[in-house]
């Protein structure tokens, strides 16, 4: 496993759509442990794989339960309305409001592209949906509402990502 670095705001590969992964190979699982152990080493609560310069659809997460993993990730499904400072280790030291579903479920595929659905509320599906746009080509600066604040300067409300 290798830390990787991580790509921030400005970087046109974050803006970028990615491609589905059709088989995991040896080099897709060094690219997921590696994005695991760059996400918990950045203290962050989810990673994307065109944040470390990969264009797949590959995510992980991990809001303290268990690790996530999701190739392929689609949302089947959301409801509800959440509204609440959000980060992004794209975007360091940055946080702003954003409004994202309550609740959120989501169908992908695990290591050995088996196929399984995962449901989340609040900081999951807040987190879900985070990656998800960064699969897309979607940083959540585009959907905060008013200013960015400095981390230290936000009010005492939960971080994602």
């Amino acid at each position: 496993m290798a830390l990787r670095s991580i790509r921030e705001l400005g970087d046109p590969v974050l803006n970028k759509k990615c491609k589905e992964v059709k088989e995991v190979t040896e080099r897709t699982k060094e690219l997921i442990d590696d994005m695991f152990e760059t996400m918990y080493e950045a203290d962050g609560v989810g990673l994307a794989a065109p944040q470390v310069g990969i264009l797949k659809r590959i995510c992980v997460i991990d809001c303290g339960d268990n690790p996530i993993l999701l190739i392929n990730p689609k949302v089947m499904e959301t409801s509800g309305e959440q509204t609440g400072q959000e980060g992004c280790l794209s975007v360091p030291g940055k946080c702003g409001v954003v409004t994202r579903p309550n609740y959120v479920k989501v169908l992908a595929y695990n290591e050995n592209m088996e196929p399984f659905e995962v449901e989340g509320t609040e900081l999951l599906a807040r987190a879900l949906m985070h990656e998800i746009d960064h699969l897309d080509g979607h940083v959540y600066t585009e959907l905060v509402e008013g200013p960015l604040y400095d981390v230290e300067q936000a009010p005492d409300e939960e971080i994602g990502e």
